[in-house]
């Protein structure tokens, strides 16, 4: 279809005469009924004008397109008006009035096609033909010039997609959720601008989706690897590859791919140079740092862990609904189910996810050698009482370790590889970590865990409402960003030591941000823009799923208004949580798991509505209010 199956030069009109807004509808609605495209000429009219009463259709530019979808009109089709008298259209004279009639049962196509006439008008050159077209003729003819005009340039893009450099990357994050996927949609974004072919293999919390073969990788002329978590990098074997966060590929995906592309030419200070050698010799760095070594390590323990404590939780929750002491066979209350729950619960996956926390730290440092050495150290911080804290250093001990010992063995015979790695590496590496956990670590780290316990109970009152506002406003200032995940890390540590408070604080932290934006784009709609608004009612889904990154492209359109709005919300929900004694046993899961999982499901919700409402109101009050062509920004790109 072409702009010839929906422009008709008998609905294209010249008129100098003066005219309001009205006056222009009713000729231009007119028109369509005289020329047979529209059957019930008042109910089309009545669709044209309830569109204009929500918000003016001026476009800026000189330009209107008014719209509408009615049963009464029989084929989709565009009127045009010019009027270089000028038509006063809400706050703004216009020159240039583009009317859309579509069907009820309209197809895509037709609509498609309509919104590519759209676009055609954000051209200066093409307006200004229009302007200066002095028939009917010349102006139809400038129509379908520009339709060819823009055909060609989509061949051409086509084309060097074609024949263009081909992008290859991977993405992971902590929760393989959200960022993971952000990632790659802004990798492959920045490669459609680029007219690259692309190719992003996303590691998700459901398992590896789009994944690189070797086809891929011999074929690429740039790759990109964004994670927060460790991810197998040795299938590009010598190819050079850029390494990221995976904030940096979703906020500055053009940086990261010229990157990408000018590998062997020059580094950026910012970005890591990576070039994986043969036969498993080190990775060679520019850039790095410890910190990002350790966030990387630290998120490769959570990622894994966050199953067991979030089923352990919800387990042991439904236990207690059975009773209290329910799963104690000892008990009057006892019940055959909540022992079910319990044990499944309590005694196995609680007891399981520091041991997998450090095991998956130490792997991610030493890969598969540094899992025994890590888990093992893990279950002795368990069974010591070192907890989460001290499974960490497990895990990090265990790690460097491992790869050491695996460093100074490499030069053994080939024939002996084998037995070394199965037996002697693992070996040596659990002997120096359970040392170390039994004689050093487990005594003053547990004594550690008994004065977090005991301080953090003790809280009540202001103590407490100013601990759930630090961990909230921590949890909302950068939305699953290198703040948020320390704070999360802290309510797992106290998780661990099975003080659920902080939990609870935090997932109010979490949900208010995306529930704030929602709520804010649909009381102060003259604040945002149609697309904005369409996104916020995706936010009401993530924010009950506590998704907090569904309020990040609010925050980075407007960081200096959103970003406080979400903290003072967010932290305010969370102390007010913290300070109602409410506490919640699985840290993860939003509204599914607080009818199970929390103690006050009523107080829990009221706090994070409380959170919510205040974002949105901030919101309100501090964006300033849109003028009617900012409001239709992106309009143009998809109309009706």
């Amino acid at each position: 279809m072409n702009v010839k199956d929906v422009i008709d030069k008998k609905n294209i009109i010249i008129s100098n005469a003066s005219m309001n807004k009205q006056e222009a509808i009713d000729k231009m609605t007119t028109i369509l009924g005289k020329n047979g495209y529209v059957s019930d000429v008042a109910s089309f009219q009545a669709a044209v004008n309830k569109r204009e009463k929500e918000i003016s259709t001026a476009v800026g530019y000189g330009v209107a397109i008014p719209h509408g979808k009615s049963s009464g009109v029989e084929k989709a089709t565009v009127v045009i008006l010019k009027n270089l008298n000028g038509i006063k259209w809400g706050n703004e004279i216009v020159n240039l009035v583009f009317m859309i009639a579509a069907p009820s049962d309209s197809n895509d196509e037709h609509l498609r096609m309509l919104s590519t006439i759209s676009t055609f008008l954000m051209d200066e050159k093409f307006r200004a033909k229009l302007l200066t077209a002095m028939t009917v003729d010349e102006i139809y003819k400038d129509l379908i010039d520009q339709d060819q005009i823009k055909s060609n340039e989509e061949d051409l893009k086509t084309a060097t997609k074609n024949s263009g450099k081909y992008l290859i990357g991977i993405s992971a994050c902590m929760t393989g959720i959200a960022h993971t996927y952000m990632a790659a949609e802004s990798l492959e974004n920045e490669a459609k601008k680029r007219g690259m072919k692309y190719k992003i293999q996303t590691n998700g919390s459901t398992g590896i989706e789009n994944e690189l073969t070797a086809e891929d990788i011999a074929k690429a002329d740039a790759i990109v690897v964004a994670h927060d978590v460790k991810v197998d990098t040795s299938v590009f074997k010598d190819k050079e590859f850029v390494d990221v966060p995976v904030k940096k590929a979703i906020d500055k995906p053009k940086d990261v791919v010229d990157e990408a592309l000018s590998l062997g030419t020059g580094y950026s200070n910012d970005v890591k140079k990576v070039k994986v050698e043969k036969k498993n010799e080190e990775i060679e760095e520019k850039g790095s740092s410890f910190a990002r070594a350790f966030y990387t390590h630290i998120m490769s323990g959570v990622s894994y862990m966050i199953p067991f404590v979030v089923v352990g939780g919800i387990f042991i929750a439904i236990s207690f609904m059975f009773g209290i002491y329910a799963s104690d066979p000892k008990s009057d209350q006892y019940n055959i189910w909540a022992a079910f729950f319990n044990e499944m619960g309590g005694n196995a996956a609680f007891k399981l996810y520091v041991p997998v926390l450090a095991a998956y730290i130490s792997w991610s440092i030493a890969d598969k050698p540094g899992l025994a050495p890590g888990m093992i150290g893990g279950m002795m911080a368990m069974n010591g009482g070192s907890g989460f804290l001290g499974g960490m250093l497990a895990g990090f001990l265990g790690g460097y370790v491992t790869k050491l010992i695996t460093k100074k063995t490499k030069n053994i015979p080939h024939t002996y590889q084998g037995l070394i790695s199965v037996l002697l590496i693992p070996l040596l590496a659990t002997f120096v970590v359970g040392f170390v956990m039994f004689f050093i670590l487990n005594t003053p780290m547990s004594n550690l865990n008994k004065f977090l316990t005991t301080w953090l109970k003790s809280m009540n009152g202001s103590s407490a409402f100013v601990m759930g506002a630090i961990l909230a406003g921590m949890m909302s200032s950068d939305m699953g960003g290198p703040i948020n995940k320390t704070a999360s890390a802290f309510g797992l540590a106290m998780f661990a030591s099975k003080i659920y408070g902080p939990s609870a604080a935090l997932m109010v932290g979490g949900m208010v941000p995306p529930l704030g934006v929602a709520l804010a784009t649909l009381l102060f709609k003259n604040k945002f823009t149609n697309q904005e608004r369409e996104a916020g009612k995706a936010n009401w889904i993530l924010g009950a799923c506590f998704i907090t990154e569904g309020a990040i492209p609010f925050a980075a359109a407007d960081p200096l208004r959103t970003i406080p709005a979400n903290i003072i919300g967010g932290a305010i929900g969370g102390a007010l949580s913290m300070m109602l004694g409410i506490t919640l046993q699985a840290p993860h899961g939003g509204i599914f798991v607080i009818p199970v999982a929390c103690n006050k499901p009523l107080l829990y919700i009221g706090c994070i509505l409380i959170g919510t409402v205040i974002t949105a109101l901030i919101l309100g009050f501090t964006k300033r209010t849109l003028s009617d062509s900012e409001m239709n920004k992106h309009m143009a790109a998809g109309i009706i």
